[in-house]
């Protein structure tokens, strides 16, 4: 394997708590398993909920976002056909009430101070966590176990809970995604291309291979 196949890297923005984001990964991990080299994640935080946060970080469920009962009953149908497609676990088909900012506040945390397979194995665990255990990843004991399942210890994650200037950074990087021109999640980038939502594998390797 040269240097440069060992570094190479795709783009994804992500939300843990949106489905198609957990599916999409279902569809990486097969173009993954495809490859010689590996493809590295190079993870970057979107905030599915924005348009219903407040000033204080919380969610006001009492926003309308203009995602009606109609709106949900698509995706939950979309969901249940791309978990057939990618025969993924899954616990439920959508969660709505699961506020996935810490989760996101401690993968940057863990990203930025940790090696990459440490990263991966915290990232791939939260997703589980909320979609194959119906856990609540919003959940301080929850990203506890999440972290010690990737051979961290506890303080990890109230060491980011509790840092102000992470939390802060966290929202700049939610506006560069916006500025990026990212619009919805999952969004897969390479090399100046993209692929947005949960595609197939055969068209992350065109992203990536171009054929």
């Amino acid at each position: 394997m040269s240097d440069t196949q060992a570094s190479e890297r795709i783009t994804v923005y992500s939300d843990y708590v949106c489905p198609f984001c957990y599916l999409g990964r279902q569809s990486l991990g097969r173009y993954q398993d495809e490859r010689e080299a590996e493809l590295e994640v190079d993870w970057r935080p979107f905030d599915l909920r924005a348009q219903k946060r407040g000033p204080d970080g919380d969610i006001d469920h009492s926003v309308d976002d203009g995602k009606d009962a109609d709106y949900y009953e698509q995706a939950r149908e979309n969901v249940r056909r791309l978990r057939e497609q990618y025969d993924a676990e899954m616990a439920q088909e959508i969660a709505t009430d699961v506020d996935s900012r810490p989760a996101q506040v401690v993968s940057l945390h863990v990203k930025e101070s940790e090696p990459y397979g440490t990263w991966l194995t915290f990232d791939e665990t939260v997703f589980e966590a909320l979609w194959v255990d119906g856990r609540d990843i919003g959940d301080r004991d929850v990203l506890v176990d999440c972290a010690e399942t990737a051979g961290l210890d506890e303080n990890v994650v109230d060491a980011a809970l509790d840092d102000v200037a992470l939390d802060s950074r966290i929202d700049d990087l939610f506006d560069a995604a916006r500025r990026q021109g990212v619009t919805g999640v999952p969004t897969f980038a390479y090399d100046g291309h993209a692929a947005r939502g949960a595609v197939p594998p055969a068209q992350l390797r065109r992203l990536v291979e171009g054929n």
